[in-house]
């Protein structure tokens, strides 16, 4: 069977429907046909965050989705071509389609690993007191406790690894020595691990202000206290793509109103809205910086991301939000790390 066939959808299918078959492939990529096999669109996995972030909810038909104008080849010409052509202009599927727009082949890049650029380094916020989660911090920092059978920041780093990222900093205050001596220089993970120490409180963004040269490439940073399975390569390629200078990771957060909420024009009540749900987007912990970000962040002075995400977007730069769709909890207080771990043991069944 063609690798194409194994990604074809109808227009009518499901935002949702499409979004399991693109988590399902290793290609990352779903092509939109009608019956006749002619070509009417793509979708990749920002179009779909994209339309997570527009509200159009999972069951949307994928044709208000798709890209209806991706960039296409006519069949006839050698396989070389297709490849250098896709290399010329960054692509990594090139739909093949006849005279007639229908689809014969998807051609996809020889280039499909996992970005392992050192330029790419992973900073975690690992100095956190842990204040909410005593008496289990008393005396073990927070991203070192154990969820199932090793440390969360273990996983954490475990999570980047298995998309090519192994050069980390770890910035640490409390207990630090406990992180430096379990990951020491990261070799035993074979990963890379240096360290910032921050001699006070310097908040989400302030410790960054420590590095002692300034990144050549896009930066992850993370709190240290977060069990995600974010695709990290997709939302460095949702970074790229929108041209953003710095990228917040969102998920979204509904809230239930236990009362019926009224609007009002003047004495007037012009409608009944009872026990609404209402959901919006918060901040997961999760970053993405270009090395340009880092020239605004104040040396050695406590300073938050939301206060760095606040500046660039007053200074006009393209600030972006990735939608989280995957498994994401911030362990907070005891009852999330209950759940972390019971999360642990029903994914070991």
């Amino acid at each position: 069977m063609k690798k194409w066939t194994e990604i074809a959808v109808g227009p009518h299918t499901t935002l949702f429907e499409t979004m399991k078959i693109i988590d399902e492939s290793s290609l990352q990529f779903a092509i939109v046909i009608d019956e006749q096999q002619h070509m009417l669109g793509t979708v990749t996995d920002g179009d779909i965050r994209r339309s997570i972030l527009r509200g159009e909810g999972l069951e949307v038909e994928i044709q208000h989705v798709m890209n209806r104008k991706p960039f296409v080849e006519k069949s006839g010409q050698k396989h070389r071509d297709y490849l250098k052509l896709m290399k010329q202009k960054q692509i990594k599927q090139l739909p093949i389609v006849d005279e007639y727009n229908r689809i014969v082949n998807v051609i996809f890049s020889s280039h499909q690993t996992t970005n392992t650029d050192p330029n790419n380094i992973v900073i975690l916020m690992a100095g956190g007191l842990g204040t909410r989660l005593r008496p289990l911090t008393d005396n073990i920092p927070k991203p070192m406790l154990h969820i199932g059978n090793k440390p969360i920041l273990e996983t954490i780093i475990d999570g980047f690894k298995q998309y090519g990222f192994a050069n980390f900093i770890l910035s640490v205050n409390y207990k630090k020595e406990i992180i430096q001596d379990y990951f020491q220089d990261g070799s035993a993970f074979d990963v890379s691990i240096s360290y910032v120490e921050e001699e006070k409180r310097m908040g989400t963004a302030g410790a960054l202000s420590l590095l002692t040269k300034k990144p050549s490439g896009p930066v992850f940073v993370m709190n240290g206290d977060l069990l995600t399975q974010v695709n990290f390569e997709q939302l460095l390629q949702f970074h790229q793509e929108t041209n953003a200078i710095a990228t917040m990771c969102v998920r979204e957060f509904e809230y239930h109103i236990p009362y019926g909420v009224i609007e009002i024009d003047g004495p007037q009540l012009t409608s009944i809205k009872e026990k609404p749900v209402n959901r919006n987007f918060v901040n997961a912990g999760i970053y993405v910086l270009s090395p340009e970000v880092f020239d605004l962040i104040p040396q050695n002075e406590f300073y938050d991301m939301p206060d760095l995400f606040k500046q660039l977007m007053d200074k006009g730069e393209i600030v972006s939000a990735f939608p989280i769709r995957e498994y994401w909890l911030d362990i907070g207080q005891i009852d999330d790390f209950e759940r972390a771990n019971s999360d642990y043991r029903e994914q070991v069944k």
